[in-house]
């Protein structure tokens, strides 16, 4: 009896499909977007993914796209991730040790969310929020499936985001050897992991491209590779490791185990675009400047990034016995980190950055229908854009957009002088190929990880 039970839920959930994805493609053909209805037709019958683009711009909520949509292609033009046929909603909140919920997440929290499937404590890299246990994640059960694996970011990869996907730590805060001091038990000589860094490079995962240098400088305290900085570590491991957009472009391949880790920068990678900070009272109107004299010569694009990424994993898919596909996340992560530091310019640039980037991934899709591209963001964050005769009562930036118009953008999470926060609002999540159904409508963070695991079914 069970059966047939089954059966009706799932033609009443592909009817509520069907339904949805009716407004979606009319939502999308109205909005001027390039994709078209059978496209959209295609995103919700289900099926095998052969491969997994995930991308993740940190803080980027409704406001944030919003703003870099009316500078950069105007209030009626379409960003790429404006184009994918089905879209809808995720909540983001994370929860207490006693599972009650906590209603602004950090990206620690964000990110186990949808790595694992758990929730769990702000600050925690997946592991459960009251017992302090790892919970494996989407990406280790791709590769004991045998999938290639990649991470993509303009953070350090030891930052939240990347660290959810191949580490398990009691506090973010435990990056390198030298940073362990909030996580006891997780050291290498209490029997523990060991630093975000040390597990990462360890795990073996296939590409690992972003920033960070400085954690990998550090030198291991236990273990068989006392003595040793962890990026002489990752090079006894096996991987090719760069530091230019020149030496990336030389990497042919991540075959016969030599993985690559490129470490672009010390810390996080510089951003692309500057201006003047928001301010007590608002700025006179601004134009930004889309070069950025403080980023060294020689660091990738994350377009870049994602784009090679993309090369080298699809290679080593090609070259595998079992001919399985790959996973790969993609963050853009200084849309957060300018939006913390009241930088509208500094945010728009790196949305406009991550924006090409989704542009890469959709163009691969393109070709390879039977990869699953998913878009969103770990939470939503501070920017608002108000009247020009508001007068806010935290900080305030006027622009000159693209189209010659001005726009009022506040930062009013935090007092002046303090780091802007974070806010507890759903964000945006869109979706193409196969499992893309599963977006629509509100769902849960953690449901990220369902959508993903049943695309490449991992069990």
């Amino acid at each position: 009896m069970a059966r047939p039970r089954l059966s009706r839920r799932r033609l009443i959930a592909a009817a509520s499909v069907a339904a949805a994805t009716a407004v979606a493609v009319t939502v999308t053909a109205s909005a001027g977007a390039s994709d078209t209805k059978d496209q959209a037709q295609r995103a919700i019958k289900g099926g095998k993914a052969k491969n997994v683009i995930l991308l993740i711009g940190d803080g980027m909520g409704d406001s944030e796209i919003t703003l870099a949509r009316d500078y950069t292609v105007g209030a009626n033009g379409r960003l790429n991730m404006d184009k994918f046929p089905l879209t809808g909603s995720y909540t983001t909140y994370a929860v207490h040790k006693d599972g009650s919920p906590d209603y602004v997440t950090d990206s620690a929290a964000s990110g186990s969310g949808w790595a694992t499937g758990v929730k769990t404590v702000n600050g925690r890299i997946s592991k459960t929020p009251g017992t302090d246990k790892a919970v494996p994640t989407i990406l280790e059960l791709a590769q004991k499936k045998g999938y290639a694996t990649g991470s993509v970011t303009t953070a350090e990869l030891t930052d939240a985001t990347l660290a959810v996907l191949a580490a398990h730590a009691t506090d973010r805060s435990c990056q390198g050897p030298a940073d362990m001091a909030k996580c006891p038990t997780d050291t290498i000589a209490k029997g523990g992991p060991g630093s975000i860094a040390e597990q990462s490079v360890n795990h073996k995962v296939d590409v690992l491209l972003g920033g960070g240098q400085q954690r990998f400088d550090q030198k291991v305290t236990d273990g068989k590779y006392k003595g040793l900085t962890v990026t002489q570590q990752a090079k006894k491991l096996g991987y090719q490791v760069v530091t230019s957009d020149r030496e990336l472009k030389k990497v042919k391949s991540v075959r016969n185990g030599k993985p690559v880790l490129g470490l672009f920068a010390p810390g996080n990678v510089p951003v692309e675009w500057t201006g003047k900070g928001a301010a007590k009272g608002g700025t006179e109107p601004q134009r930004c400047t889309t070069s950025n004299p403080g980023r060294p010569a020689g660091t990738p694009a994350l377009r870049d990034q994602a784009s090679k990424a993309i090369k080298l994993l699809e290679a080593k898919q090609k070259s595998g016995k079992n001919k399985q596909g790959f996973f790969l996340q993609i963050e853009g992560a200084s849309i957060d980190k300018q939006d913390h530091a009241a930088d509208p310019c500094g945010q728009i640039g790196e949305t406009a950055a991550f924006d090409r980037a989704v542009k890469v991934a959709r163009d691969y899709a393109a070709k390879h229908p039977d990869t699953l591209v998913v878009t969103t963001a770990d939470h939503a964050h501070t920017s608002q854009i108000v009247p020009l005769e508001a007068q806010p009562p935290g900080l305030s930036s006027t622009l000159v957009t693209n189209e010659g118009q001005q726009l009022k953008v506040n930062y009013s999470t935090n007092t002046p002088g303090q780091s802007q926060e974070h806010t507890g609002t759903q964000v945006r999540i869109a979706a193409q190929g196969p499992q893309a159904y599963r977006v629509l409508g509100v769902t849960n963070q953690t449901d990220l990880f369902t959508t993903v695991r049943e695309a490449l079914r991992l069990g």
